[in-house]
């Protein structure tokens, strides 16, 4: 800030202006009007006016390179805004973007821009693409459209996304393996154990070409999907993904993934956890190979007679913290307690350690669950037209029909009853868990690491709700892949953010949906050549963040000054 002195006819007047850019065009300010000559020696009769506003506008320069000068903003209910100006910008993004240099993308994108030599600022695009799938997720279009209203605009032409995506696709593996290597110096990777687990995603359209293939679709919508298989690594942390066409067998996803990881990722010791879905002998085979392991989900159904009379024989059950064995026919209806039994089996020239859990809490459970579904299942016999099952877990699988005529001969009139059988046979295997692994030790500890699957599950839950990953509007192939690693990428900075701030908030256990909320409501107001003003509420979470990352958007104002200074730490490595 700097004094100024204006002379006319009648008075002389002082001012302190500053200059201030808008939209990168030079300008002064007046922040303040002192008053004229006459009166400021009226006010300060000992003091010459002129030194004495000298004075006081270093004490204003002291004040705000202190960072505690007051600002006084003037508004005219007179003066209508300038047409098409936009005074709300968009900040949540900046704690995002201190991770994002952290975990080194912005090197990753040096290193591809170098390959090909791209004219475009390829960090600039990938940083608004996670972002904004993070915080305001929609088409790419809609993503450059929305990157306008943030503290900074982006550097690039919205057909410049599009060849960026052609470009990350191309360089996927090398993204993925870059990813894991820089982010262990920023995070704790326990990869002793992985998860992995398949979903699928849907598009908007009826046509299947290339990747997008009819499958079945896990949502049961009568769209064409693409397959995408995904590890985490035992922290909860992705390590890496791969995209099939909608109509692949999702068991054939896991062996070409594991083999990337072998081979990119220097990693050979492990244990992979999956889902009784992907629990092939293929699978299981390949992971008693080198130093690897299995722990899989095993469908009691699917054991032979003998295993099936030993799971339901009710005596012989341990429990931790216990050398007795227990009989399941007398354990108290509010028993809490966990049991188990194992022994090992030979299947296909496989020898495996069978565990089997029972827990009185997961068999009520269980009994609620199917009682609404026979309950839905019952509404459904008024139907039988509209009965068609379409799934393991669908209330039609209580429901059978057969074709009569009135005298009860096969006929094409269709009658349905519930089928009791299959709800007995259902109801035997309530409360009872059961996986196999080649590891053998104590069963609670196999246990343990199966139940952490939840977090691969709840990763699919995020990609898909708060990232809203599908419907995917993007059609050629290699963009597609590129769009399912913008999510996985985006997936890596929620997590590493999570692990960062959830040690700050005590007691405080707040949802995906919670963060990423908290981070799309720090709008500010901006005050041209002022500062931005605050438009979010403060909450313990935005004191964790605030804490964590070492800089503060919640004052009052933030001084356009100060407000560079932020953005530039963001940019820095911590």
């Amino acid at each position: 800030m700097r004094l100024s002195v204006s002379k006319s006819k009648n008075a002389t007047s002082f001012y302190v202006i500053k200059s201030i850019y808008v939209d990168g065009k030079r300008s002064s300010k007046v922040v303040e009007k002192l008053g004229t000559e006459v009166q400021l020696r009226e006010r300060y009769p000992d003091q010459d006016p002129f030194e004495w506003a000298r004075a006081y506008v270093e004490a204003l320069n002291r004040e705000e390179e202190a960072g505690k000068m007051e600002v006084i903003a003037r508004f005219s209910n007179a003066k209508r805004i300038p047409s098409g100006v936009t005074v709300s910008r968009k900040g949540g993004y900046l704690f995002l973007q201190a991770l994002y240099h952290a975990l080194g993308y912005d090197k990753i994108c040096q290193k591809i821009q170098q390959k090909y030599a791209i004219q475009y600022d390829l960090n600039d695009i990938l940083k608004k693409l996670l972002f904004t799938r993070m915080l305001e997720p929609g088409s790419k279009r809609s993503s450059f459209d929305t990157s306008q209203q943030d503290l900074e605009r982006p550097t690039f032409d919205l057909h410049h996304i599009y060849r960026a995506l052609s470009v990350l696709s191309k360089e996927s593996d090398f993204i993925q393996q870059e990813m894991y290597r820089r982010s262990t110096k920023v995070v704790k990777r326990e990869t002793r154990v992985l998860y992995y687990d398949c979903t699928n995603f849907f598009f908007e359209l009826e046509t299947e070409e290339g990747l997008k293939q009819y499958g079945q679709s896990k949502e049961h919508r009568p769209n064409p999907i693409v397959q995408m298989g995904l590890f985490l690594d035992g922290s909860g942390l992705p390590l890496a993904f791969s995209i099939h066409p909608g109509n692949t067998n999702e068991q054939t996803t896991l062996r070409p993934l594991e083999r990337q990881i072998l081979q990119d990722f220097s990693l050979s010791k492990f244990i992979v956890c999956t889902d009784a879905g992907l629990s092939s002998m293929e699978n299981r085979k390949f992971n008693t190979l080198g130093e690897r392991a299995y722990i899989v989900t095993q469908s009691l159904k699917k054991l032979k007679g003998h295993l099936k009379d030993w799971v339901q024989e009710p005596s012989g059950w341990q429990r931790e913290g216990s050398q007795k064995l227990y009989d399941l026919r007398h354990l108290e209806p509010d028993d809490e307690a966990i049991y188990y039994k194992n022994r090992w089996i030979q299947e296909n020239g496989l020898e495996q350690h069978l565990i089997v859990t029972y827990s009185p809490i997961y068999r009520r459970y269980q009994e609620a669950l199917r009682e609404r579904q026979v309950l839905r299942a019952e509404g459904l016999l008024r139907a039988p037209s509209r009965i068609q099952r379409k799934g393991a877990h669908d209330p039609r699988r209580f429901v059978t029909t057969i074709a009569t005529t009135h005298d009860g001969e096969i006929a094409s009139t269709q009658k349905a009853f519930l089928d009791e059988g299959a709800i007995r046979s259902e109801s035997m295997w309530d409360g009872y868990y059961a996986v196999c692994t080649n590891l053998e030790g104590d069963p609670l500890e196999v246990i343990a690491v199966n139940k952490q699957r939840w977090e691969i599950e709840a990763a699919f839950r995020v990609m898909k709700t708060e990232f809203r990953a599908r419907p995917v509007f993007l059609s050629r192939d290699d963009r597609i892949k590129a769009h399912f690693m913008t999510c996985f990428m985006a997936f890596m900075l929620y997590k590493t953010l999570e692990k960062k701030i959830r040690p700050l908030l005590s007691d405080l256990d707040p949802s995906a949906a919670t963060l990423i909320e908290t981070l799309r409501g720090m709008s500010f107001y901006e005050i041209p050549g002022e500062g931005y003003v605050p438009l979010y509420t403060r909450t313990p979470i935005t004191d964790a963040l605030h804490e964590y990352f070492g800089f503060h958007t919640d004052t009052e104002i933030v001084p356009v000054k100060t407000m560079k200074q932020i953005i530039a730490k963001t940019k820095k490595p911590r």
